[in-house]
């Protein structure tokens, strides 16, 4: 058996140890934080590449932003559900102009 037989059986069998769960319980203490000080907040999930896991782009209704890596896309959407977030597929919508005026601000101040 070659080394592509191994590497596709051990596709999709990730387990979750101890530093997966800690990393996730630290994931949604920061995005809850932002939800708990922050208004008019709406979530943007970002697909996973071949260089990153999906993301989660919390972005507030001055433009505040905060992006987290997250096991799934499925996650992300299970989140936003769970907090009455607003979800949008940012490779489809984009992201919004206040988001790029933060930053912008926050550059030049």
């Amino acid at each position: 058996m070659g080394a592509v037989g191994w590497f596709s059986r051990m596709r999709g069998r990730r387990t979750e140890s101890g530093r997966d769960a800690a990393m996730e319980s630290a994931t949604v203490a920061h995005l809850e934080d932002f939800l708990r000080t922050r208004r008019g907040v709406e979530a943007f999930i970002e697909q996973p590449t071949t260089m990153t896991r999906a993301t989660v782009l919390l972005i507030a209704h001055d433009g505040e932003w905060t992006r987290r890596s997250v096991n799934s896309v499925d996650w992300a959407r299970r989140f936003a559900s769970r907090h009455r977030l607003p979800a949008y597929d940012a490779g489809v919508v984009g992201y919004p102009q206040r988001m790029r005026d933060y930053n912008s601000r926050r550059r030049s101040g």
